[in-house]
């Protein structure tokens, strides 16, 4: 049986409790699923993350929903709220409506993205008019808060006092997808702060020195926005195999017979954390500024990984209420 020690091995010793945590939800997509759903960010919250990044799902099919999850979280949770933004999927007009519906309530953090094309459209292009990449979405965005703060004074002091606050996606390994290296994509992310990025969430990587050497690469280059390194639980095989479909990048071999060798699903588990827990520490060692948790809309292997960070939970859960039936209509 292939070890974890074998999967990924790690000089690392000791632990360092992250600077910041973060999470990654995807809405649910039919009324059956949002109790599982609304007890997995209650089970999330318990660690008292400094974020929720909340998903848009390929081609923009979501929207909906995660417009009612953003605002559930920013009325009713200790936690400051990610709504995604993606040119998939969306006419400009959409963009601006969705971001004045997001400031109107109270939303000020968004994460713009190019977005995954539909399944039934992989060669997606944007239409005549519409927004085509994430920097010319965070210049949407930056239009819209602008002509907001021009035409009334409380937006500007609302402004003044929570700045908008805009992530965008960085791919320390290349982005398979759009056919570019680590290096086109370094490049990528100082016209990405150009354009008013605050910060950066990695794709996913399976080694240390591939977020490591693609940050020292971006600081060379000039960037200076905080690049926070996405990760995940590697306990589900099936869920490895969607995910290196959806982004191109592949995990390594080791990895995969580490957790197909596994006899049980806890022993998958007890893998798949001990993996990402290792990772996770490597790259806080090499002075990652946070660390980024990809849940699946699973609760325990993030928040396990936690734990053997000394981050584990620290709040009781306090159920968030929210009913999401008019949204999966």
């Amino acid at each position: 049986m292939t070890t974890a020690d074998e999967a990924y091995a790690s000089p690392c010793t000791h632990s360092r409790e992250p600077s910041l945590i973060s999470f990654e939800v995807m809405p649910p997509r039919n009324p059956s699923a949002a109790p599982k759903f609304w007890g997995t960010l209650d089970e999330l919250l318990t660690t008292r993350p400094d974020f929720i990044s909340v998903t848009y799902g390929a081609g923009g099919r979501d929207r909906s929903t995660a417009r009612t999850v953003v605002a559930e979280l920013h009325h009713n949770a200790p936690v400051q709220p990610i709504a995604h933004l993606t040119c998939v999927g969306n006419s400009t007009t959409d963009v601006l409506a969705t971001v004045s519906d997001y400031l109107d309530s109270g939303v000020r953090t968004f994460l713009a993205l190019r977005g995954d094309p539909p399944a039934d459209d992989p060669d997606w292009t944007p239409q005549r008019g519409g927004v085509g990449s994430a920097i010319e979405l965070i210049h949407l965005i930056r239009t819209v808060e602008k002509r907001r703060c021009d035409h009334h004074p409380g937006e500007a002091l609302r402004a003044a006092l929570k700045p908008l606050t805009i992530a965008v996606a960085a791919f320390a390994a290349g982005n398979p997808a759009a056919g570019t290296t680590p290096e086109q994509e370094a490049e990528r992310l100082l016209l990405k702060q150009a354009a008013g990025a605050d910060f950066a969430i990695t794709q996913l990587f399976w080694k240390p020195e591939t977020y490591l050497r693609f940050v020292d690469r971006a600081r060379r280059l000039g960037v200076t926005i905080p690049i926070v390194p996405g990760i995940l639980p590697p306990t589900d095989v099936a869920r490895l195999g969607r995910v290196t479909d959806l982004s191109g990048i592949e995990v390594p071999g080791t990895i995969l017979d580490a957790i197909r060798d596994a006899d049980t699903p806890e022993a998958r588990h007890a893998l798949g954390v001990d993996i990402g827990s290792r990772l996770a520490r490597d790259v806080l060692e090499g002075g990652a500024p946070g660390i980024h948790l990809f849940t699946f809309n699973t609760a325990r292997p993030s928040i396990d990984i936690l734990t053997r960070l000394g981050r584990g939970p620290v709040l009781d859960p306090a159920p968030l209420r929210a009913d999401l039936g008019d949204a999966l209509a």
